[in-house]
């Protein structure tokens, strides 16, 4: 038996793949309902998502669609729409190619052609932060305009208190990328094609509600995991409701603090590295209001320092879903979010709105979320060991978003199906 604790969008990919692969498992979700931040709801007549509000349709989750039967639930963007950029009083268009760019308004000549000086750039510094990388790479202008913002979203972080060795070489390894970061971009035409923005007709709680009926039995949910012992070989995995699961591989697809909490006992040095982990608070207010704007949403500079508003997302044309706009705030370069209550938070998210989009809005929802820092205290996490038949899963282990989690569900299924015996082995994020 292999038990997967933990109902997130990562342990049901993952209990879903062992199925697959015909392995025994259960999966057990402590709350009841799986999914974890993955949630939809119509509240007020308009449908909400909370957690992500959208996917790409990258061939990993386009395989996954299909294996569940969801294609005709799927729901796509239209293609032409744009990303925006806050800077300077108003809503900037970010170009997906060269020759656009070129043309554009988003950053100012000079900032353009100091990014152009990233061709003749040093490669990656494993130690330095991602914020000295990027402009060392690109210049201060398009830094913070630009490439901040977008990449610190990912994570509601500060790239300041990133470092490159830590959240950002992986991914320069996953996509080739040697000195230059523009000079593979420029031999594929210079334009930027990711694959198109999607959702499902009900919301993104479609994907693990499909995943669940998936898993069928296989999904236990109210059952929380209390403690975790080595017994004769295999793992005694004793629950909130008094039973005791013996299992030879466990995976903990949780958060973090809760990772920490069960390892304490027969990995404490591991358990204490996890548990020092920082997460981010991230405000996510929903608005309803009516507008002539057009795009996939827009993200704020950091040269914006009083907003405390990062980004939003434009429901309404994206999917559909009229007059429907989610605004983010805080992060960790806005702290003083996490003090806001409710109701302050939401006068918040409507003035920022107003003032980066000349609307007027209503709050529909207003909730917190918290997000896996990625920054220097993931360090200690470059080595860390546990005992052979348990691994650890999340977006706080390896890349955050649907795509990571996905891939990490696949790669992991493979590698518990076929689980060696007892011993102890060092493991790393990727």
């Amino acid at each position: 038996m292999i038990v997967v604790v933990g109902g997130g969008i990562t342990g049901l990919a993952t209990g879903f793949e062992l199925q697959r692969a015909g392995a025994d498992v259960v999966v057990l979700e402590a709350s009841d309902r799986p999914g974890g931040v993955i949630r939809s709801d119509v509240v007020d007549g308009r449908l909400l998502d909370w957690g992500p509000q959208r996917a790409r349709m990258t061939p990993g989750f386009r395989r996954l669609v299909e294996a569940l039967g969801l294609e005709d639930e799927v729901v796509t963007a239209p293609p032409d729409l744009d990303l925006h950029i806050y800077r300077d009083g108003r809503l900037r268009r970010l170009p997906f190619s060269m020759a656009e760019f070129a043309g554009s308004d988003v950053v100012s000549l000079r900032g353009k052609l100091r990014g152009l000086l990233e061709v003749l750039s040093s490669r990656a510094d494993p130690d330095e932060a991602v914020s000295d990388f990027f402009t060392r790479k690109f210049g201060k202008e398009l830094y913070e305009t630009i490439i901040g913002p977008l990449y610190g979203g990912l994570y509601a972080s500060d790239p300041a208190d990133m470092r490159v060795g830590l959240s950002l070489i992986h991914a320069l390894r996953e996509f080739r990328i040697g000195r230059s970061l523009l000079l593979p971009l420029l031999r594929r035409g210079g334009r930027i094609n990711p694959p198109p923005p999607c959702s499902f007709r009900d919301g993104m709680q479609a994907l693990p509600d499909a995943l669940a009926h998936a898993l069928g039995r296989r999904l236990r949910t109210s059952v929380a995991v209390d403690e975790l012992q080595r017994a004769h070989g295999e793992w005694a995995v004793r629950t909130s409701t008094g039973e005791t699961i013996q299992a030879s591989h466990v995976v903990l697809a949780t958060p973090a603090p809760v990772a920490s909490k069960l390892l304490s006992s027969f990995a404490p040095a591991a358990a204490a590295v996890i548990g020092s982990l920082r997460y981010n608070g991230l405000g996510v207010v929903h608005l309803t209001a009516e507008t002539e704007l057009r795009g996939i949403g827009f993200k704020v500079a950091f040269s914006e320092r009083e907003l405390a508003l990062t980004g939003a997302t434009f429901n309404d044309q994206l999917f559909g879903r009229r007059g429907v706009y989610t605004a983010y705030l805080g992060g960790a370069r806005h702290p003083e979010v996490d003090e806001m209550d409710d109701q302050e938070l939401g006068r918040v998210a409507v003035r920022d709105f107003r003032r980066t989009t000349g609307y007027d809005a209503r709050v529909l929802s207003v909730a917190r979320e918290r997000m896996p820092a990625w920054d220097v205290s993931w360090a200690g996490l470059s080595d860390i060991a546990v005992p052979q038949g348990i691994d650890v899963a999340g977006n706080w282990w390896s890349r955050p978003g649907l795509p990571g989690r996905l891939a990490e569900a696949t790669q992991l299924a493979k590698k518990v199906a076929h689980a060696p015996g007892d011993g102890v082995v060092s493991s790393s994020p990727s």
